[in-house]
């Protein structure tokens, strides 16, 4: 029956798609004697949707879906070729594997095939020197009147941001359509990073170059499918954009069943697309748009009713409907319907107030103003004239966790906004509503300044030492906006309002919540006075798991009022409670003493040491980590030969039972004496690989506590190496008493 499909599938696209047949034979001379090539860095993907694009490499999303890592097409009389990350011009990919061989094929195919084609390399040194070692008449083309001399070439390969102007930009796209190639490398996600405010690649120079020829550069990130980086072979049909829309229309008509593998890349490529393709496209945005709405009414993601993937064409409705949304002028924006469900309107006889306040800009990050934006409503920031242009922005709205890619939408899946502060008056606007903060770039040289907003409702904002707790509880407490901040200097907590209405004492909670930072940063050895403070935010649905960390640490509203519930976070009462010391755990952690496996272990010593030292709970009165339960784990563990690649780096509180042995033995200051010896290291004393995180790990706590911990390693079963165990041979052996159990069959 599959097969049967397959032979449909492809009978579809050819009648309905209009693809150029000729695009396989390009296919073909461009992975003429490519098998698997790098991938540098963290390469991004492309869209693929017009005609006479194709994808070239798909890379994975995290499972079996695929999307263009690097893709060609033509364009008028010329052809293009784009690439996924710039490291593929660089030296080291270009010798890795089979990279080269398609580089030297993307050159030629996109200079036409001359015998001997003139190539323009532009600011890529390594990739000059790789063209001239194939034979080919490649030079450099740096100089400032670089565009005066690009008619004399077949072929031009360089960096998006290498287009000036506009102008520019038009010249080149002039010397493609009559007959010149392009060979062009960029990261669409980390342009994204490195302009702040944007959501869309619309103002990409490689997009505003290429989209006419349907390729563009999108904002995802394609994952390895090779130890080598990518498998190179004809990439899945459905991740052209075009092709998907027509089988996925075949198939909501009833004319043909897609298999689910199929359906689901369709709708994926589809989705990247509608994220993606620039809004002035006339190429697929039309014609998604129309079946879109043909096929679907209008849906409001909510709690209560999610929209999910068996709502394909409904979802795929609500992303355009979001992109346009997306970079609206702040006086144009309106409040969306899904807003009322989260993150929530102020009530419609809020007053709008005008607030001054002072910004430190020696403080990076998100500065809270105590302020909401209602849904739709246009507020105004204003700040010094010498403050435009320095990096500044004001963000409306905390829940910055995107998830598009969730099966269910239980809320809108982007719902933020930020606009750069570019002149001394700052307009700003978002459908959903949010906090409104000052953001503030790391290095900001400003120093304080005054700021001042109009246009918002008051939320509840408690500040830990200068808000008093009278003014709390008679007014503040009370403030109409739906979201409430609690700040410190060291962690402010974002939950609903409705949590802190009947708080009493925010004081004392923030003073523990003081406490639990300050031991974090006591065990990681780091300053108590930190550059920013930490973040709590609670979201009716996040981007991964219940909880994550970062900046901020996200959680799932059920966790709100637990974080304001000095009784519940002593007594772990909750189960949320671990988790949230968890998660700061990760923002506290080195990769220098944190090796493979041990990812979701040594996080755990900073949940240990708060619940010990803030919360009187030592460690072994967690049933995860003592009692009867490490018994049992011992036991199991060591009832056969120890095995640290099959047991001991999947069970994470197993290998922290080994941590929490070495705590009860020597105490915190062994491990905060070993955490600062680390963090003091110069740079070629750092361990570069696992192998040498182990050894270090080793050696360095053996010598902070006087003992020698090899035959300790080694009955766990944990590598390390024979010169590491020799260094501290010297050292008095040490094992715990009773350590490793007797057990029977135990292999020794």
């Amino acid at each position: 029956m599959r097969s049967i499909l397959g032979i449909l599938a492809l009978a579809f696209c050819s009648a309905v798609a209009a693809q150029d047949v000729g695009n396989q034979r390009d296919l073909d001379a461009l992975l003429s004697g490519v098998t698997r090539i790098a991938a540098p860095g963290v390469p991004g993907g492309l869209c693929v949707f017009g005609d006479h694009a194709f994808a070239i490499v798909a890379g994975g999303t995290g499972g079996e879906l695929r999307l263009p890592a690097i893709a060609a097409a033509r364009m008028g009389k010329g052809r293009v070729v784009a690439f996924g990350h710039d490291g593929y011009f660089g030296a080291e990919a270009l010798a890795a594997a089979d990279t080269g061989r398609l580089m030297a094929n993307a050159v030629r195919w996109a200079a036409g095939g001359a015998e001997k084609p003139k190539i323009a390399v532009r600011h890529q040194g390594g990739l000059l020197a790789f063209l001239k070692g194939q034979g080919l008449d490649a030079e450099a083309l740096d100089g400032p009147d670089w565009l005066q001399k690009l008619s004399s070439c077949k072929a031009l390969c360089l960096h998006p941001n290498s287009l000036p102007t506009d102008a520019g930009l038009a010249t080149v796209r002039r010397f493609i359509e009559e007959g010149g190639g392009l060979i062009a490398a960029d990261t669409g996600w980390g342009w994204l990073q490195l302009h702040p405010g944007k959501t869309l690649l619309a103002d990409h120079a490689g997009n505003r170059l290429l989209a006419p020829a349907g390729m563009v550069w999108s904002d995802r990130m394609a994952r390895r499918t090779d130890p080598a980086g990518f498998a190179a072979g004809a990439p899945p049909r459905f991740v052209h954009a075009g092709l998907a829309l027509g089988a996925l229309e075949w198939h909501d008509d009833g004319k043909l069943k897609l298999p689910p593998g199929d359906f689901a890349q369709a709708y994926w490529t589809l989705y990247v697309a509608a994220c993606a393709v620039p809004p002035e496209d006339q190429l697929l945005l039309p014609r998604l748009r129309a079946v879109a709405r043909s096929r679907a009414a209008a849906q409001v993601p909510t709690p209560k009713t999610p929209l999910t993937r068996k709502d394909y064409f409904a979802r795929l409705l609500f992303m355009l409907q979001l992109r346009d949304m997306i970079e609206l002028p702040p006086e144009q924006v309106k409040p969306h319907p899904a807003s009322s469900a989260f993150p929530g309107a102020a009530p419609s006889d809020a007053e709008r107030v005008e607030r001054a306040i002072e910004v430190d800009t020696a403080i990076p990050a998100w500065h809270s103003t105590g302020l909401y934006a209602p849904p739709g409503g246009l507020i105004t920031v204003t700040a010094p004239a010498d403050a435009a242009g320095k990096g500044l922005s004001v963000r409306i709205g905390a829940h910055t966790d995107s998830v598009l890619d969730h099966d269910s939408w239980r809320r809108c899946p982007l719902i933020c906004r930020e606009f750069p502060v570019k002149a001394a008056t700052t307009r700003a606007a978002n459908a959903f509503g949010g906090l409104v903060y000052v953001e503030v770039p790391g290095g900001c040289k400003l120093g304080k300044i005054g700021v001042k907003i109009g246009g918002a409702v008051e939320a509840p904002h408690f500040v830990r030492g200068r808000t008093s707790l009278a003014a709390w509880r008679d007014k503040l407490r009370l403030a109409p906006a739906p979201w409430a901040e609690l700040e410190t200097s060291k962690v402010i907590l974002t939950i609903p309002s409705a949590v802190v209405r009947t708080l009493d004492d925010p004081e004392s909670l923030l003073a523990f919540w003081d406490r639990v930072l300050d031991a974090c940063a006591e065990l990681a050895g780091r300053p108590l006075e930190r550059e920013r403070p930490e973040r709590y935010v609670t979201d009716t649905q996040i981007s991964a798991g219940y909880m994550h960390s970062g900046y901020p640490i996200m959680t799932l509203l059920d966790v709100a009022p637990v974080i304001v519930d000095k009784k519940a976070l002593l007594s772990n009462a909750h189960g949320g409670v671990w988790g949230l010391y968890h998660e700061l755990g990760h923002n506290h952690q080195s990769g220098d003493w944190t090796f493979d496996g041990t990812v979701e272990v040594t996080v755990n010593l900073f949940t240990l040491y708060v619940f010990d030292t803030v919360c009187g709970r030592p460690a072994g009165s967690f049933d995860r980590v003592g009692g009867k339960n490490r018994e049992r784990m011992l036991k199991g563990y060591f009832a056969h030969a120890p095995d640290f690649e099959g047991k001991w780096k999947s069970d994470p509180f197993l290998a922290l039972v080994m941590y929490a042995q070495l705590q009860e033995a020597f105490g915190w200051d062994a491990y905060k004496k070993v955490f600062a010896e680390y963090r003091a290291l110069p740079a070629g004393e750092r361990p570069r690989s696992d192998d040498e995180k182990r050894d270090q790990w080793m050696v360095r706590f053996s010598r902070a506590v006087g003992r020698n911990l090899g035959p300790f390693f080694q009955a766990w079963g944990v590598p390390t190496s024979e010169k590491a165990r020799a260094s501290i041979a010297g050292l008095p052996a040490w094992m715990p008493e009773g350590f490793p159990p007797k057990t029977q069959g135990a292999g020794r």
